[in-house]
C-alpha cells in the first residue's frame, strides 16, 4: 500500500502572532481577486492585488528589517510559503528602492523608451502633478518624494 503524504506544514515560533494580520490580508486578496471589474480599464482591476501583495510584503519585511519582532526561521518560512515577495524585498533593501511599489516599475522592458515607470520620478522633477501608474495604480514610489 503507497505511503499517505499528509500535507502538515510545521510553523516556526511566533508564527501565531502574525497569522491573524497574514489571514486577513489573504481573505482581502479573495475579495479582490472575485470583484468583478466592469466599468474599469483592463488594467485598473489588476491593482488592487498589486496592493495588497505589496502591503503584505511590506509586512513582512517591517517586522524582521525594521522592527526585528520575527525571527529568520519565521521571516524564511513567511517567505518560502508565499506571505512576501522576495525579489521586492531584496529590492527594498537597495539605496534608492526603499519605497517601491513593485516590480514591473523598474523594468525597462514594459515601457515606451526603454526607461522605468513614471511613478519612479520624483513629485518635483514631474510634469503633471497627479500621475498613476499603468501597471500597479501606485501615485508615486520615488525615494526622494
Amino acid at each position: 500500500m503507497p505511503k499517505v503524504r499528509t500535507n502538515r506544514v510545521k510553523y516556526p515560533e511566533g508564527w501565531e502572532l502574525i497569522e491573524p494580520t497574514l489571514r486577513e490580508l489573504d481573505g482581502k486578496m479573495r475579495e479582490a481577486e472575485l470583484d468583478p471589474h466592469d466599468g474599469k480599464r483592463k488594467c485598473e482591476g489588476l491593482w488592487p492585488i498589486f496592493k495588497i501583495t505589496h502591503q503584505k510584503s511590506r509586512y513582512v519585511y517591517d517586522l524582521y528589517y525594521r522592527r526585528s519582532e520575527i525571527s529568520k526561521e519565521l521571516y524564511e518560512f513567511c517567505l518560502d510559503q508565499g506571505y512576501g515577495d522576495r525579489n521586492l524585498i531584496a529590492k527594498w533593501k537597495k539605496p534608492g528602492y526603499e519605497r517601491l511599489c513593485c516590480l514591473r516599475c523598474i523594468q525597462p522592458r514594459d515601457h515606451n523608451f526603454g526607461t522605468t515607470c513614471v511613478c519612479r520620478v520624483p513629485k518635483h522633477l514631474r510634469e503633471e502633478k497627479v500621475v498613476e501608474c499603468v501597471h500597479c495604480g501606485c501615485g508615486g514610489c520615488a525615494s526622494g518624494d
